[in-house]
């Protein structure tokens, strides 16, 4: 991506020295990461293991600091200047609907953090909190896509926070909210499709905000749409699942397959229209 001369946010909340690598409360924090993995790879969101694990806090292991590298400050500034651009594009976007946008603050955390919505670690990976409109990110999470994936690259991880700037757009329309409610109230088969939903209008959000700030800045270059639609195809439900366990489970679903997520950011990048988002009204199995 093209960023030089980018501005950089000041909505930016930069947590990572105040505490480092803890332990919580009740459970050993590794005891967590591997519940939450598991919950993961069943189909469910790591942060209600954390969550539900008693209102968890997390102190420093060792009570020092921790100090960044200079590659991990690099990447901080890269997503300082991301933030920066999905603040420019929905600003733009809500304008164009008689709206206000109010952007989200991004929370750079290491290791642990406490969000609004409870106690949360690095191994949850980044998330969006509407209780304090709050963006959730540990940068080791893109050396863990790096490893894991085999995926890297500027785009790549751009999509992962414009992903959850995505939700935060979700919540300002009202979305969320309406679709968490429902939620609620029918099966978990019928909520995780629900939740299929949420993220596959996130993963198009993404994309609107990509074509958006290349139409602004020119900020995408050769390779950058191939290189987001390759980290789309690896963290499909079922492709996750098929790495874990050797087969699907498509009633656990709740993030969308790798064709869906691939599907809707590309139709985002290529449109960079919000209305044509609209992930509830179609079929479940025409998504």
């Amino acid at each position: 991506m093209r960023l030089e001369g980018r501005r950089e946010s000041t909505n930016v909340d930069d947590r990572r020295r105040s505490g480092g690598a803890g332990k919580a409360a009740g459970m050993g924090i590794g005891g967590l990461i591997v519940v939450a993995l598991i919950t993961l790879v069943m189909g469910g969101n790591p942060l209600d293991v954390l969550q539900q694990a008693g209102g968890l806090t997390y102190t420093s292991a060792d009570g020092g600091t921790y100090e960044p590298t200079a590659e991990e400050e690099e990447l901080a500034k890269f997503a300082s200047q991301i933030l920066a651009g999905t603040e420019d594009v929905w600003t733009s976007e809500f304008k164009k609907l008689g709206r206000t946008y109010q952007p989200p603050k991004l929370v750079l955390f290491h290791g642990s953090v406490q969000s609004g919505c409870g106690g949360a670690s690095a191994s949850s990976g980044p998330f969006y909190c509407s209780a304090d409109q709050c963006v959730y990110l540990d940068l080791s999470f893109f050396s863990t896509m790096r490893k894991q994936f085999g995926t890297a690259g500027d785009f790549a991880y751009a999509y992962v926070i414009a992903h959850e700037v995505g939700h935060h757009v979700q919540y300002l329309l009202g979305t969320l909210t309406q679709a968490h409610q429902q939620m609620a109230r029918v099966s978990k088969a019928e909520s995780n499709q629900i939740s299929v939903r949420l993220e596959l209008q996130a993963d198009f959000y993404a994309g609107v905000w990509a074509h958006n700030d290349n139409k602004m800045y020119g900020s995408l270059e050769n390779g950058d749409v191939e290189e987001g639609l390759a980290i789309a195809s690896k963290i499909g439900d079922d492709y996750l699942q098929k790495q874990a366990q050797g087969y699907t489970v498509p009633e656990s679903f709740n993030h969308g397959t790798s064709a869906q997520r691939q599907r809707w950011l590309k139709k985002g990048i290529q449109t960079g229209d919000i209305r044509q988002g609209d992930t509830f009204s179609p079929s479940y199995s025409n998504l």
